[in-house]
């Protein structure tokens, strides 16, 4: 055959397919690998684009407006009112916590006034299926827990405060739910006037006021939003438009999706590690059929269209399997995240995640089946019929150079050009190249040591130290595969042990029993006693509470209006919209001065303050500074007399802001306590009583809200496992991969020692301690790279404490150094099952 004669497509797909196994015999550590790593990206790719869609396309619906306003303690002013007037129709409305009573039973619930023209977009759902807007005067919808709580249904009536009405319907789906944001109690929807008419709204009462806005002609949100804040800057509103109908739900998707889409190019990066070696080990067991069609004829260019064609062939069957598991998995992951995000629950076909997901898994198989293809093409006949003692793919590699560029360009593109986080995704495969580069020093590392060590007595010992740097020596590809296989189990162990630690510390076993809201200042006398009454040996704390905005800060006459922020400090979060206020004539429980002084407690003179350490820091307040604050609708300021850290993990009363009583004490507010009731006390009685003694406050039982808190955090951490997950089973059949390519060449080694006299004991010692040798090098390594990556999705990622439980994460790299003497002794059943006469006719 001419030299310069290129094999037609068309023929080479002819003998590509007839030496093809219909089962991928040979490559299916390919298909495994381009599953897992394909599956993972096309899964989260259409979650990700489904849930962007849905809050993309319902964000009117899903805020209840074009335009929100939110404002504490009062509702908007005249002036705010005809502002908004100005750009369409408003619907106003009132959030507060309150006490909802029938016959016996009494729960926390989130009270929802809303105006007859509720909601502007979209409508709520009974329970049977009718469409409903706000409810009629005197009745209310409930959130079916509320209902089942109290063992109430439609028709029976319901005391709030000192009002009573009577349910008009249980609630199925409520339209601007996600927007609503976290909650402490059940949802019970009622008129507007009602929390006036029920006596909880009052000078002092804590209470949210929540107006929408629905344009009348064509507008930008965000420049009405703009025009609103530049003429109100001082008056402490919070706004949100419909492309920001819900913040949280937005940052959970934005955060989770940036950490699963890290975890499937982790998982395919750990996956093309296996597709190398299993192309290497496919293309040796090929050796004799290469070199046939060389002697035939076949110039290097046509050996390169036909198995390009057969691995082409293999990565496409993966990559399209991957697509459709991905495609399928996405109704569960729906349904398991439907209570919480707005996404449907039937299949989901993302074209672009699709192709995006698909694009990295048949560039990452370039990538890494290049070079052994190129080293298999380029190889002379005899040479591969030598491959026992002259291996395939030693040298020229720098004829793969190009493809490998062209792959890696390619991989780059997709990771940063589609995605929300291109920086993020360039530094993770910058990370992963350095890693993979290091892997590869080591294990030539490994090879030099190997080499200039000292032969033990031992003959087994001596033979498994020769094998680490013998010609043909898979110490290279084993050493990778190890390093990112046992690297994943440290890494599983330490997220799960860092997620249960976060869980226990930050959701405390023991806590108080109730917060009480909005408890009249001239009635605290008459709370404590209803308290000691019913349960003696009760522990109070009260503290005053208001609502107010961070205005400006800074030295006296050179004050920074935070209405002027181009943009808001990082860790400043007390700088945006109305916060939590308190004063005192004592330093609260739990605090400690960082710097100046608390004031005395009989203190009459100038305004002072004490400021949270972290806010300071993120700020740059310093003592002395001075403090503007926003309070229903009137600037105070105050001197920065102390900065303190606060406690945060305690579930009491903690405040950024902390005023002399001198302050504060003269403005409309009420009061707050907790109650710690002694152990084994009723419950009960207690919470009936107060909320018979004081109908307008809000009694919040503390036990279910923990209850809560540790499933939502459960869910994540459930997420995270599951997540790391994928890149542990890529980790697992790489190591399956590694051991299974190296399988040929350990049957032709073991065939000729047990011809020369080795028993079949040693030879399986002889394999134990080679694969025994590099685990235990690699178990450093391993405990190094897994526990980063740990601190990284830990720490960076999710900002949770890194909390490792270290004899676990060690009990569990252990066992991962178990299973790989597992797998090594695994295939050396298989290698010594092999005929002696058999193999050998076979070289």
């Amino acid at each position: 055959m001419n030299d310069t004669a290129v094999l037609p497509w068309a023929a080479a797909w002819r003998i590509a397919r007839r030496d093809l196994h219909r089962r991928f015999r040979g490559l299916r550590l390919l298909l495994v690998c381009l599953f897992l790593g394909v599956g993972a990206l096309a899964a989260i790719g259409s979650l990700t684009a489904a849930i962007d869609g849905q809050l993309s396309s319902q964000g009117q619906t899903l805020l209840g407006g074009d335009l929100e306003v939110e404002v504490w303690q009062r509702p908007l002013s005249p002036e705010e009112t005809a502002f908004l007037k100005r750009y369409g129709t408003l619907s106003p409305g009132l959030r507060l916590q309150a006490m909802a009573s029938a016959g016996d039973a009494t729960i926390p619930v989130e009270l929802k006034a809303v105006a007859t023209n509720w909601p502007l977009y979209g409508a709520l759902t009974l329970d049977g299926g009718h469409r409903v807007g706000a409810p009629p005067p005197g009745q209310a919808w409930l959130a079916p827990g509320a209902a089942e709580r109290l063992d109430i249904g439609p028709g029976a009536l319901l005391k709030i405060g000192t009002a009573t009405v009577r349910v008009g319907g249980i609630i199925a789906e409520e339209p601007d739910r996600l927007s609503e944001g976290f909650q402490l109690g059940q949802t019970v929807i009622v008129p507007l006037d009602l929390p006036a008419a029920a006596g909880l709204v009052a000078p002092g009462s804590l209470y949210e006021s929540k107006t929408r806005l629905r344009f009348d002609r064509p507008a930008d949100p965000a420049e009405v939003e703009e025009a609103l804040l530049e003429r109100f800057p001082d008056a402490g509103l919070d706004t949100r438009t419909r492309d920001r109908a819900s913040p949280g739900a937005e940052r959970f998707v934005g955060r989770m999706g940036e950490f699963l889409s890290l975890v499937g190019l982790a998982a395919l990066v750990i996956a093309g590690i296996g597709i190398g070696g299993g192309v290497s080990a496919y293309l040796e067991g090929r050796r004799a059929g290469i070199a046939t069609l060389k002697i035939l004829g076949a110039t290097s260019a046509d050996i390169a269209r036909i198995y390009t064609l057969q691995l082409g062939a293999a990565a496409l069957a993966g990559a399209v399997a991957g697509l459709l598991a991905g495609v399928l998995v996405t109704p569960l992951l729906a349904r398991a995240l439907g209570a919480l995000l707005p996404v449907e629950t039937g299949l989901v076909l993302a074209p672009l995640a699709l192709l995006r997901a698909a694009g990295f898994g048949l560039l990452v198989a370039l990538v890494f089946a290049a070079p052994p293809l190129i080293a298999a093409r380029d190889f002379p006949a005899m040479a591969l019929m030598r491959a026992r003692i002259d291996p395939l793919g030693a040298g020229r590699w720098r004829a793969a150079l190009r493809p490998v560029g062209l792959g890696l360009l390619g991989i780059v593109a997709l990771a940063v050009l589609g995605s929300r986080q291109p920086g993020l995704n360039a530094i993770f495969l910058a990370g992963a190249a350095v890693l993979l580069a290091l892997l590869a020093a080591l294990g030539f590392g490994i090879r030099r040591l190997a080499a200039r060590m000292p032969r033990p007595r031992d003959p087994i010992l001596r033979a498994a130290l020769a094998n680490l740097h013998r010609p043909g020596s898979a110490t290279a590809s084993l050493v990778t595969a190890l390093g990112f296989g046992l690297s994943a189990f440290v890494l599983l162990a330490a997220v799960q042990t860092a997620l249960d630690a976060n869980i226990s510390r930050s959701v405390p076993e023991r806590a108080p029993d109730y917060f009480v809201l909005d408890i009249p200042r001239d009635r605290v006398a008459e709370f404590r006693g209803t308290v000691k009454a019913s349960a003696p040996g009760a522990v109070i704390q009260t503290v005053p509470t208001l609502r107010g905005a961070i205005l400006a800060y800074g030295p006296a006459g050179r004050q920074t209006r935070v209405a002027d922020l181009e943009e808001v400090p990082e860790g400043a979060w007390a700088l945006n919209g109305e916060r939590g206020l308190t004063y005192a004539a004592t330093l609260p429980a739990g605090n400690v001065l960082t710097e100046g002084e608390w004031w005395p407690q009989d203190y009459t003179g100038e305004p002072l303050v004490s400021v949270d350490a972290d806010l300071a820091e993120a700020a740059g307040m310093r003592v002395g500074d001075t403090l503007t604050i926003g309070l229903l609708g009137v600037e105070r300021q105050a001197r920065i007399a102390s900065i303190r850290r606060i406690d945060w993990e305690s579930l009491g009363f903690n405040y950024v802001l902390v005023f002399s009583p001198n302050t504060l004490a003269d403005a409309p507010h009420n009061i707050a306590a907790t109650v710690d009731l002694p152990e084994d006390a009723a419950t009960g009685p207690l919470l009936r009583q107060l909320v018979r003694a004081f109908p307008t406050s809000s009694v919040i039982e503390v036990g279910p809200l923990l209850t809560q808190a540790r499933e939502i955090l459960s869910q994540v951490s459930l997420a995270i496992l599951a997540a790391a997950g994928v890149a542990v089973l890529a980790g697992i059949a790489v190591l399956l991969g590694a051991i299974a390519a190296a399988r040929a060449q350990r049957t032709y080694d073991s065939v000729i020692l047990r011809v020369l006299g080795a028993s079949g004991r040693q030879v399986l010692m002889l394999q134990l301690a080679e694969f025994g040798l590099l685990a235990v090098l690699l178990a450093l390594v391993a405990l190094v790279l897994g526990s980063t990556l740990g601190w990284l999705v830990i720490v960076w990622q999710f900002e949770f404490d890194w909390l490792p439980d270290w004899p676990r994460v060690l009990l569990t790299l252990a066992a991962g150094l178990a299973l790989v003497l597992l797998f090594a002794l695994g295939a050396s059943l298989q290698v010594l099952r092999a005929r002696p006469a058999a193999t050998l006719r076979t070289l």
